[in-house]
């Protein structure tokens, strides 16, 4: 893990050093043993090597900022590096990728302990063993405020990687798990807090350790043509996202969303909204031919996630592809809203 120098002032770094030694804290993150075996070196270099194999390789990276995409009020440490990992695994899930090795810059602020920044990496090591990840590399440096930025590096079968642009008029649209959940565990966690009931911890988990849908992408892998998209912003930005990309229009019916009980029950005028704008799921949005649809519900069926048809690809009837929501017995355009990565807010 290699580590890049930063000047600050002399009091800063008095301060800085009270709280942990850096080689220190390396070291208490080195993984014991390696799990690829593409992989020649690991963290005790300057870089690290892996030798790529027959198949093409996929990588991705995601910054979440203390204050901004987590805090402290909401979640533990171990909850916070569970689930910049599993932001990242939903994107190689999207592209139909096998995870291999993941990278961590973490910027530390002075009032993170050591104790707590290893109970960070436990969170993500957790989702890492999993899917047999092993970290590689990253860096340490201090700042004002908690700052994580992963690199997941992943492999598919040559030219089968997945994409947003192949959805085809005729295609069906479909979705895995179900939506809002993410959403709904936040708005207790901030506003409530206290008192939760067996629906309201399950939504909660859904918030704070989602699970990316990795194995089903895998078991797509047989398929001539499937587009995916991660539903980290809310599935009215993703399927925009594939409508643009496609070049065609997508038609989904409100009725046929997924839902989970607990988030209807315990948030019954909200649910709706937040499964179209809520983001953080991290489930795929997805769409296939006709005449694949059924191995999608048999990957499903193996690996034990739901998979809904919600809508349809329609022929493109404008200047570019938009999405069509049928809701209150009426055709409506979706317009992208949810998350939006350079305010931090929703819109």
């Amino acid at each position: 893990m290699s580590c890049i120098p930063v000047v600050l002032p002399e009091a800063a770094i008095r301060e800085r050093d009270i709280h942990m030694d850096e080689f220190s804290f390396i070291r208490s993150i080195q993984p014991e043993y390696y799990q690829q075996s593409s992989l020649i070196k690991g963290i005790d270099d300057d870089a690290a090597v892996f030798r790529p194999t027959d198949r093409d390789i996929v990588t991705a990276v995601d910054t979440m900022v203390e204050g901004v995409h987590f805090s402290r009020e909401t979640m533990e440490p171990a909850h916070i590096g569970y689930r910049v990992l599993a932001a990242n695994l939903s994107d190689l899930a999207a592209m139909g990728s096998t995870p291999l090795f993941y990278m961590v810059s973490i910027t530390i602020p002075p009032n993170w302990q050591q104790e707590e920044l290893e109970v960070l990496y436990d969170g993500m090591n957790q989702l890492a063993s999993r899917y047999k990840m092993d970290l590689i590399g990253g860096d340490t440096v201090s700042g004002r405020e908690l700052s994580l930025t992963v690199t997941v590096i992943g492999s598919v079968p040559k030219e089968k990687a997945r994409y947003r642009s192949v959805a085809k008029p005729g295609d069906i649209l479909f979705v895995t798990g179900t939506l809002g959940d993410s959403r709904a565990g936040l708005e207790w966690l901030l506003n409530d807090g206290k008192g939760a009931t067996e629906d309201i911890t399950y939504l909660i988990e859904r918030h704070r350790e989602p699970t990316p849908r990795v194995e089903f992408a895998e078991q797509l892998e047989e398929l001539e043509r499937v587009a995916l998209n991660d539903v980290s912003d809310g599935i009215a930005n993703e399927a925009n996202e594939i409508a643009e990309a496609s070049d065609v229009d997508l038609h989904m019916d409100l009725e046929s969303l997924p839902f989970s009980k607990q988030i209807r029950i315990s948030y019954p005028d909200q649910y709706e909204e937040w499964g179209l704008s809520g983001g953080e799921d991290f489930e795929l949005l997805g769409t296939v031919s006709e005449a694949e649809w059924i191995s999608v519900k048999e990957a499903a069926e193996r690996t034990g996630i739901p998979v809904t048809k919600i809508g349809q690809v329609n022929v493109k009837q404008g200047s570019s592809g938009v999405v069509k929501i049928y809701k209150k017995q009426q055709w409506e355009v979706l317009k992208p809203s949810g998350y939006t990565h350079l305010t931090g807010e929703g819109e």
